[in-house]
């Protein structure tokens, strides 16, 4: 082999390793990757079925059921709902129309969490669920608006 043809090959191997590398460390990330969905985007079929993410918005008032370690509750961003269903130890800020975040599957119309988190103080809440519930908020004034205005 002449020395071009080997550097040629030494080139093209590095080239095929670094090319391989890139492959496993973006599928790697695709798969770690969690996407936020409010509950009005769930209603509307925007959330991916079968494939992990996280839904945001308030604990619905009167909304929670517990059966030992299985808990039922709602999630809603006030223009649409979304019932969730967790087994295991909520946090102990957990608590009716607070701030939650749930992360698992949407199996049948439930969302199925795997875990939940809960906001830590009176101030926070995620950007996009703080935005969801503004944008809710809006919709929902201009339907009332609509409602009362219609002849």
């Amino acid at each position: 082999m002449t020395p071009r043809r080997k550097r040629f090959a030494i080139a093209l191997g590095i080239l095929a390793v670094v090319g391989a590398v890139t492959a496993l460390v973006l599928n790697a990330f695709q798969s770690n990757l969690v996407f936020f969905y409010t509950p009005s985007q769930i209603a509307a079929s925007e959330a991916p079925s079968g494939r992990t993410f996280r839904v945001g918005g308030l604990v619905l008032a009167g909304s929670v059921q517990r059966e030992g370690v299985l808990v039922r509750f709602t999630v809603t961003d006030t223009a649409q709902n979304v019932p969730v269903e967790f087994s295991g130890i909520l946090p102990d800020l957990f608590k009716e129309g607070k701030g939650v975040v749930a992360q698992g599957k949407l199996e049948g119309g439930v969302f199925r969490a795997k875990e939940v988190l809960a906001k830590h103080d009176e101030n926070y809440m995620p950007p996009e669920a703080a935005q969801a519930l503004k944008n809710a908020a809006q919709a929902n004034a201009k339907a009332a608006a609509t409602v009362v205005t219609s002849p």
